[in-house]
């Protein structure tokens, strides 16, 4: 594979819809390749403009030689080696501007999660690509996603770009950080800010036998480099440990914990007159979609593009904090995403979603914690899986609260034991 198939220079993102006007600004047309729509991957401005730059790259991974061996040495790469930056001109590409406005003329927070996933999973393959093309390539899926936190709100109207590269690797893990960059709306302030950074966890595996396969090592060579990747050491460290205390608190139970959740929930379910009415029982925040998934919607490996799935969750949880709150919900937080088993062309999926607990305790930014579960289901079979699991926080939008003046949010208690458990591992979680 020759390293000049990618690209150090920015990558320009260019919308997908043909303007209705002549002379609509589109960008430098010079800079785009020829896309052969190729069935089934999925389309959007970002992995449109990701395709087409590695165009060469991505039609081996379509047709991956299985019969090729696999790579024999290892190599040493930088951080600098893997980086990669793509650009939105908003301020001139008025389409590109509507495919990502919200009803806040700021970016909508779904499309932009699958830009994300689909910026860290190019910056992984790139990463793990060798210079020999006789090998067979290996199969990268994304793991988990860590906490990701808006930092400011990010304008549709404002030119964009996202900055990613390699923080650190296990022997076939990858962690690649992201950088969501806007400058400040104030146009006499030529700085730039971060307004979301993101850390995705890849892993690889073997094209043939399915199994872990190792990953090119890395090399960090400026001081910010080595101190993100002591940083990410210890995130990883860190969720070693914690699944192992996880497991060891699941087994042992925290009994007076959990009849303090169960406690008020008792009431609801046996002395519903008598409840409190400022409290509602987890399982009537309730929400659902079901969805068939379709071809259009998978990626080069043929399973559906993880940022798809990210995306319809994320809508998902903003209708679950708006008919919870009664007003407009703004987001906070991605809190945590685990990809648990891949899900396929043709798969039946149920998005569940609930608020698992709120916190009002500052009255100026109440905060809503919201579950979404995916389900893999599998009617034939009267077989159901879980394949995701996501964690958002909102809050409500000073505008829409301004309106409500001492409206407060309700506190959501369980009814179950289970249910309690779910609350008082995603508290402790979102502490640490």
């Amino acid at each position: 594979m020759d390293s000049d198939s990618f690209p150090s220079s920015p990558i320009p993102i260019i919308s997908t819809f043909s303007s209705p006007f002549d002379g609509s600004p589109k960008g430098n047309d010079s800079t785009r390749k020829t896309l052969s729509l190729w069935p089934g991957m999925y389309h959007s401005p970002v992995t449109n403009a990701l395709w087409e730059t590695r165009s060469k790259t991505f039609e081996r991974l379509l047709d991956p030689p299985l019969d090729a061996p696999p790579q024999s040495e290892l190599l040493t790469k930088t951080p600098s080696q893997s980086r990669m930056t793509i650009l939105y001109n908003f301020s001139t590409d008025y389409i590109l501007r509507e495919q990502y406005r919200d009803p806040w003329n700021e970016v909508r927070i779904g499309k932009l999660l699958e830009d994300l996933d689909a910026l860290a999973g190019t910056i992984s393959v790139k990463h793990c690509s060798d210079i020999d093309s006789t090998t067979r390539p290996l199969y990268l899926v994304t793991a988990s996603v860590d906490k990701m936190v808006l930092k400011k709100p990010i304008s549709v109207d404002i030119d964009l770009k996202i900055v990613g590269a390699v923080n650190w690797v296990g022997r076939s893990s990858i962690e690649i950080q992201l950088d969501v960059i806007q400058p400040p709306t104030d146009i006499t302030d030529g700085s730039e800010s971060v307004a979301l950074t993101a850390n995705f966890i890849f892993v690889a595996r073997d094209y043939k036998t399915g199994k872990a396969a190792p990953v090119n090592r890395l090399s960090p060579e400026t001081e910010k480099e080595k101190m993100l990747y002591e940083a990410s050491e210890a995130r990883n460290q860190l969720r070693k440990r914690k699944f192992k205390e996880e497991r060891k608190e699941i087994e042992n139970g925290e009994v007076n914990r959990f009849e303090a959740l169960l406690a008020e929930g008792r009431i609801f379910c046996d002395m519903p007159a008598l409840a409190n009415r400022d409290s509602i029982l987890l399982r009537d925040t309730r929400l659902e979609n079901s969805l068939i998934c379709q071809p259009q919607q998978r990626n080069i490996h043929g399973r559906i593009f993880g940022g798809f799935l990210m995306h319809r969750a994320f809508e998902l949880a903003l209708s679950t904090a708006y008919a919870f709150a009664g007003m407009m919900p703004s987001f906070l937080e991605v809190d945590h995403v685990d990809f648990l088993k891949p899900v396929d062309v043709g798969d039946f999926l149920r998005f569940k979603s609930c608020v698992l607990y709120t916190e009002s305790e500052n009255s100026d930014q109440p905060l809503i914690h919201i579950e979404v579960v995916a389900h893999v289901t599998r009617p034939e079979l009267r077989s159901s899986e879980v394949s995701n699991r996501f964690y958002f926080t909102f809050t409500v939008r000073p505008e829409a609260k301004a309106l409500n003046d001492g409206y407060r949010i309700r506190k959501v208690v369980p009814a179950t034991e289970e249910e309690a458990r779910r609350i008082l591992a995603r508290m402790e979680a979102d502490s640490l």
